[in-house]
């Protein structure tokens, strides 16, 4: 089996996974992220807009004290920018249907959160295959420090996530249950 084949696997076991955790979800899946979000201040955040079965993290990114921003995929093999968003802002659907600002300024994040599919306690994840987001964290680290924050529901969390020498490692990985640091063996469940 190629490595584009066991993904490609993964993938459809984690969107079943991540179905079911998300007929499960509640109010308060956000509040660990909004805590983790807290500790950031007023550094420049990306989140993104939750397609599908994604665990929401709007509530986080409206909470957020500093500028806030969500993807715009510019076109394949790019990096994404991220245009200024706010609760208020008018929307219209991008690429792949996910929403974005009708206009506004783009903002360069320093946290990033991260939607995926699966994740591992190595700090990788699954994504959807377009390798987007693995584009810009590489290119926001060539040019200084940013926190890689995956956001995603306990039950999308798999052994060992299928990786190849592009993928980005995450800093941090939030769930509706807890924080975890890749390579440490506490997490904070409080």
């Amino acid at each position: 089996m190629t490595l584009a084949e066991i993904k490609a696997a993964a993938r459809a076991e984690a969107f079943a996974r991540r179905k079911v955790a998300f007929q499960a979800r509640t109010d308060g899946d956000a509040d660990r992220l909004k805590a983790v979000l807290a500790e950031q201040g007023t550094r420049p955040l990306a989140g993104y807009m939750p397609m599908r079965t994604e665990i929401d993290c709007l509530p986080a990114m409206a909470a957020h004290d500093g500028p806030v921003g969500v993807p715009v995929i510019l076109g394949p093999g790019q990096a994404l920018k991220f245009r200024r968003w706010a609760p208020d802002v008018p929307m219209v659907a991008g690429a792949f249907g996910a929403l974005i600002p009708e206009s506004g300024e783009w903002i360069v994040p320093e946290v990033l959160v991260v939607p995926l599919l699966a994740f591992d306690r190595r700090g990788y994840r699954l994504g959807y295959g377009g390798g987007f987001y693995d584009r810009t964290l590489e290119a926001l680290r060539a040019a200084g420090p940013v926190m890689a924050i995956g956001f995603a529901f306990a039950a999308q969390e798999v052994d060992a996530v299928p990786i190849e020498a592009t993928d980005q490692k995450l800093d941090l990985i939030v769930t509706e249950a807890e924080v975890i640091v890749p390579g440490k063996d506490k997490t904070e469940t409080g």
